[in-house]
């Protein structure tokens, strides 16, 4: 079974987990084969959010519990070069590639020699920006991480979505799009975005401007309530666009 088939896969348990836990368990399930053992998503508070209401930005947690609580009493989240660079990327990375781009101080450093004490030396990180322009951020740490790029971008895939799925069990009135209307040259477009490929690589596999495959994709994006590229094509899979 290739990359993508699992993911299809993995979704489909996603979207009939009825609990955070039941998410959690099932992300780890994907992400631990890549040696990702550890695992918070949540909301990211403003800068001097207590550590009582830091708790409440929570939404799927993995950490041992003793670094979680250090984290939070300590306010890690205002230091922490992981958080600081997501807030300016807003894009996957690798949490090396945080350590390595922030200016050191001695808070981050902190933070960071801390995490490895409970065995969190390197991981990866993800946003998602809502639709109400919060940002979001999975955070998958291990001992040792070591991916392709074809899996990075299948654990991106799978942590958006569940992060998306949290969402929905944390809000009981959430919007539910019943139905959606993508026309033939949006699923296509969306399918080939799901394997990996650019709006240049799209534009030459169907025969079109990139203007145009690019228009494709962010009116499939708004059609189905997708903050960003990868949580649109989470959407169209579970909507039943890509199989």
């Amino acid at each position: 079974m290739g990359h993508f088939d699992r993911t299809l896969e993995y979704i489909d348990q996603v979207q009939r987990a009825g609990t955070a836990a039941a998410v959690c368990e099932r992300l780890l399930s994907v992400t631990s084969n890549f040696g990702l053992t550890a695992l918070i998503a949540a909301t990211v508070p403003q800068p001097g959010t207590s550590s009582s209401q830091q708790k409440d930005h929570v939404l799927l947690c993995d950490w041992p519990n003793e670094w979680l609580e250090r984290y939070l009493t300590r306010n890690y989240v205002d230091h922490d070069p992981v958080v600081s660079h997501l807030k300016l990327l807003r894009a996957p990375f690798q949490w090396r590639e945080a350590v390595q781009s922030m200016p050191a101080d001695k808070s981050s450093d902190e933070v960071m020699r801390d995490a490895r004490e409970f065995k969190l030396r390197d991981g990866l990180a993800f946003p998602l920006v809502t639709l109400e322009g919060q940002i979001a951020l999975v955070s998958l740490g291990g001992e040792a991480v070591e991916l392709s790029d074809s899996e990075f971008a299948m654990v991106s895939l799978a942590s958006t979505y569940a992060i998306g799925r949290a969402m929905q069990l944390q809000t009981t009135t959430s919007k539910v799009i019943e139905h959606i209307e993508l026309t033939p040259r949006e699923r296509e477009c969306l399918q080939w975005a799901a394997v990996g490929k650019s709006e240049w690589e799209i534009s030459q596999i169907l025969g079109i401007s990139e203007h145009t495959s690019e228009k494709h994709l962010l009116n499939a994006k708004s059609k189905l309530g997708a903050a960003n590229r990868v949580q649109a094509v989470a959407e169209a899979i579970r909507h039943g666009y890509i199989s």
